[in-house]
């Protein structure tokens, strides 16, 4: 097979079928006309030879869209240099360096040449994975999460790949899946979720979390499902010194036969294709079959959130996922698992038994409540997850505490960029008290710290309400409602 830019489409792929049936349909509340919003972003033209880049990817999204059953035999020529380039472009200029020690700005003093020596090795077959530094990061429920450091090239490497292999799985992911994929962010999922349960007859909702996922996933597992859609061995060689470069933690080296490293860029596609098909086609085929009633479903990464109209259902379809997911190494957590009453009855039918209020589930940094609207209609809440907002505050004390001497205009330039990009990602409707509640708390922590300057300031509320008006943005709802992004986003 010939590996050069101008091969046509017929000569990208082999004719050997994956063993995968049918063609997945989105979920019904999150229709897709087409995936051109994912994977068909503008490309930036600036040379030829990454207008030919952009072309031979084209090439591979529409056969990976054409033929859902083959296996796609040659793929690494697509990583070009410039492609590496384009990678090493959108990295993060001040990352934390991995185990080479190398800097962004340390590779870019000779880009060109460092750029042309690893697509040798890449394409010759000596190109090796680094361990990945580990680093323990503060959970808000005061645990630690551990996340992977890659070194530079690594991370070169792999996002080159990764947009060769987002053009094939863009075509094969499903409507409900959310998490880590090009063009959709966390708010499109919150979206789509809002929406099914508002015009969906959802009455159960099963708010579902996989314990330990990226340390859990089977490698050898994860191998086999790419091996469904991969048929260049290269790509996958490549993958397996990935998964098997080990970790590097306080100086001891270690590799496990499970997980994928936290933090390494290719692990959320990764991730993505090994619930691709634990979960996402499993749980289409279950609805499809299975169930009595209504079923929606929304996953992003590994929180998944499933509705269902019959209790029945949900019983049955937790059963069968809690088994299924056993079969893949995978296992829901206990305690963070859950089945409740939700939904626009569900206050109703509850107080009829003489039970209290609906219960509240959390996705996505917000928890969702049952709620009234002021004409006394069902609306459905989102509010900001209160051990979140705390763990915020909390690290704004912190460095409060590290900037009390600065000057006022520095404190209050950050303190903006605090609170602004607080409200950017929380200020959704019917959140509104929250916002305020956040930048009072935030406020009251700048009083404080102002005082504990010197025992003679006398920072009354009066002055630090006028400073906060000055520096600190209002509290106002800057996103719309969910069914008018969602009907934008997603036109019927």
């Amino acid at each position: 097979m010939m590996n050069g830019p101008e091969k046509s489409d017929s000569a990208i792929v082999a004719m050997k079928p994956a063993n995968k049936v049918g063609r997945p349909t989105a979920e019904w509340a999150e229709l897709r006309t087409g995936t051109k919003g994912n994977t068909g972003q503008p490309h930036t033209r600036r040379t030829q030879a990454r207008d030919s880049v952009s072309q031979g990817l084209d090439r591979v999204r529409n056969a990976a869209r054409q033929r859902k059953k083959e296996k796609f035999t040659a793929l690494l020529h697509h990583v070009t240099v410039d492609l590496l380039r384009d990678a090493f472009l959108a990295l993060r200029r001040r990352a934390a360096p991995g185990v080479d020690g190398l800097t962004w700005q340390d590779y870019e003093a000779n880009l060109e040449g460092n750029l042309q020596e690893l697509h040798a090795k890449v394409h010759s077959g000596s190109y090796r994975a680094l361990p990945v530094r580990r680093r323990l990061i503060p959970k808000p429920d005061g645990k630690q999460r551990p996340l992977g450091i890659a070194a530079l090239e690594d991370k070169i490497v792999q996002r080159a790949l990764i947009a060769v292999l987002n053009a094939i799985y863009e075509e094969d992911f499903l409507g409900f899946s959310y998490g880590f994929r090009p063009g959709r962010r966390p708010h499109d999922a919150l979206d789509a979720l809002s929406v099914a349960i508002c015009n969906t007859p959802v009455n159960w909702i099963l708010d579902a979390d996989i314990r330990g996922f990226f340390d859990s996933v089977s490698q050898d597992w994860l191998v086999r499902f790419l091996e469904h859609r991969i048929g260049d061995e290269r790509v996958i060689r490549l993958v397996r010194k990935w998964l098997k470069a080990g970790v590097l933690e306080d100086g001891n080296w270690s590799v496990s036969e499970k997980g994928t490293p936290q933090g390494a860029v290719a692990s959320p596609l990764l991730a993505n294709v090994y619930l691709h098909y634990v979960f996402d086609l499993w749980a289409q085929q279950w609805r499809g079959r299975e169930a009595s009633g209504n079923v929606i479903v929304v996953r992003y990464a590994d929180d998944i959130v499933a509705g269902f109209e019959h209790e029945a259902d949900a019983r049955r379809f937790w059963d069968a996922m809690r088994h299924r997911l056993e079969q893949f190494a995978l296992e829901l957590h206990g305690d963070k698992s859950r089945l409740l009453e939700f939904g626009r009855h569900a206050a109703v039918r509850r107080r009829q038994r003489g039970l209290g209020k609906p219960e509240t589930f959390s996705f996505l940094g917000f928890t969702f409540i049952c709620g009234r609207s002021r004409r006394g209609a069902f609306q459905l809440q989102r509010k900001s997850r209160g051990d979140r907002m705390r763990a915020k505050l909390r690290e704004v004390k912190e460095e409060l505490r590290s900037r009390m001497h600065h000057a006022i205009p520095e404190q209050g330039r950050w303190l903006r960029a605090v609170v602004t990009g607080f409200f950017a990602y929380h200020a959704v409707p019917t959140n509104a008290r929250a916002l305020g509640a956040f930048r009072h708390y935030v406020s009251d922590l700048w009083r404080r710290t102002l005082r504990r300057r010197s025992q003679k300031d006398h920072m009354t509320w009066q002055r630090m309400t006028k400073l906060a008006d000055a520096w600190l943005p209002p509290p106002r709802i800057l996103r719309p409602w969910p069914d008018q992004r969602f009907a934008v986003t997603h036109p019927r």
